[in-house]
This record gives C-alpha cells, structure tokens and sequence, in this order.
C-alpha cells in the first residue's frame, strides 16, 4: 500500500484518526514514516509534549508499517508497547519512524523511533508486537521469519 492508501485505511477504520494530527508521510520497502502535527492540547505541564501523545504515535507508526508491508488487515492489533521518553520534545512536530526487528506469520516485532521535527533530535524509542490475523496475506520479505 501507498502512504495514502495506508492513511485512508486508517482513517476509514477510525474516525478518531483524522482529528489526531496524524499522517502518514512516506512508506519505502524498510520504514513507514508518520508525522504528527504539534497541537497546544498536546502539552502536558512543564511545557513537554505528553507521553500519551507520543505512545499513540509510535502504535500508529506500528500499524502503518503493518498495513504498508501486508495490505488491508484491520484486524491486526497491538499485543504490547514498550516506550522509553528519552528527552523532553519541544513544541513541534513529531516524526515517527517504524521498522521491522521479525515480521512472522502471527506476529511482528516493530522499532519506532520518534523525532522532534523541528531539530531530528530524538525523543524517545518504542518497540511493539502486534498480532497479525491468521489468513492475512503475506509479502516476501527478505529476511523474514516464520
């Protein structure tokens, strides 16, 4: 799927998704790059962007590259999410970028790193399962695992 294919299914099967700020901006063979655009409700006190903001983020930047990589699969769906907040991120745009560790038959392990847009600096590191349907198409990945 193209990135606009991707956020379309997206944004088809979750109304939410179109007020979140969220985009996805590029899909090669090995990343899918999501952009959250910077909103004030987003701002927690101390003037940091929240970490609720930056979780849903890195599962969108995860079902991206599921949707990207396999096709329409709604039914794919997070089994857990591991986030380490590395800096405080500046007011601005957030750039989430996934990348496959396993993509297997029922499962895949997903690294996302999320980047404050206004430097590239990095903010903070997730890693994520997801449960992939059983019957869900499967594309040949170099590399990838049963």
């Amino acid at each position: 799927m193209t990135a606009a294919e991707v956020d379309q299914f997206i944004c088809d099967g979750l109304p939410a998704y179109a007020e979140s700020g969220c985009m996805v901006e590029t899909v090669t063979p090995e990343t899918t790059t999501v952009r959250m655009r910077y909103r004030d409700d987003q701002l927690r006190p101390g003037g940091s962007l929240s970490g609720p903001t930056m979780m849903a983020l890195a599962d969108t930047a995860m079902y991206a590259i599921i949707l990207a990589t396999l096709g329409p699969i709604g039914l794919a769906v997070t089994q857990n999410l591991n986030i380490n907040f590395l800096q405080k991120p500046k007011p601005a745009d957030l750039l989430a970028e996934a990348r496959f560790l396993r993509l297997g038959r029922r499962a895949a392990v997903i690294d996302v790193q999320i980047r404050s847009a206004a430097d590239a600096s990095l903010v903070a590191q997730a890693t994520g399962t997801y449960a992939i349907p059983s019957g869900a198409p499967r594309a040949d990945l170099a590399g990838a695992s049963a």
